[in-house]
């Protein structure tokens, strides 16, 4: 080494995450660190380099909103403080990807698909009546509603947004769309 250079020591991960509170740059460093891995993470749980690249940013996203709360309980690392993390978007994708699908076969929506030929172009027939139904509901839902399915925000989110708790915001939803359900479906002597 000449004079005058010397090798930075490399930061620990609990160090970095404490000055991101300050500085971005040190965010990146951590990041850096960890984003291959946690894509590996995600893939390898996912198969689908779409979905993983997905949920490792929003890992990070989780890890950027959370680093005022890390505590070092790992000498210094964030390992497994930011696996944990990945573990839970992960699991709660599922969660989410369930609710979702469970809500398009309480609408009727796969029924439709599988009914319906495709035509040349979309048929937006069935959104007739659509505004002035979601007109009539309460603002709490309509907010709720669109934040939720507009916005595709957590409950968490829509929750934050609203200034209520995520099971108030889960019930303005449901409530929402149960309303909108009985408005566009048909029953079923009608469809025969």
């Amino acid at each position: 080494m000449a004079d005058g250079d010397h090798e930075l020591p490399v930061k620990s991960d609990a160090r970095l995450l404490l000055e991101s509170r300050k500085d971005a740059g040190a965010f990146r460093e951590l990041y850096e660190r960890y984003a291959e891995g946690v894509y590996g993470f995600q893939l390898r749980r996912t198969r689908n380099p779409d979905a993983a690249h997905d949920l490792t940013a929003e890992t990070f996203a989780q890890v950027w909103l959370s680093r005022g709360r890390f505590r070092d309980e790992a000498g210094g690392t964030a390992g497994p403080w930011i696996y944990a993390i990945a573990r839970h978007v992960l699991l709660a994708s599922v969660r989410e990807a369930r609710l979702e699908r469970s809500a398009c076969e309480r609408l009727g929506v796969f029924e439709r698909l599988d009914r319906e030929p495709a035509s040349a172009g979309p048929d937006e027939s069935w959104l007739d009546g659509l505004d002035e139904a979601i007109g009539g509901l309460s603002e709490g839902q309509r907010q709720a509603i669109a934040l939720r399915v507009g916005s595709d925000l957590a409950y968490e989110q829509v929750a934050q947004e609203l200034g209520t708790t995520e099971r108030a915001a889960r019930v303005r939803v449901s409530r929402g769309l149960a309303t909108l359900r009985s408005k566009f479906t048909r029953p079923m002597e009608a469809t025969k």
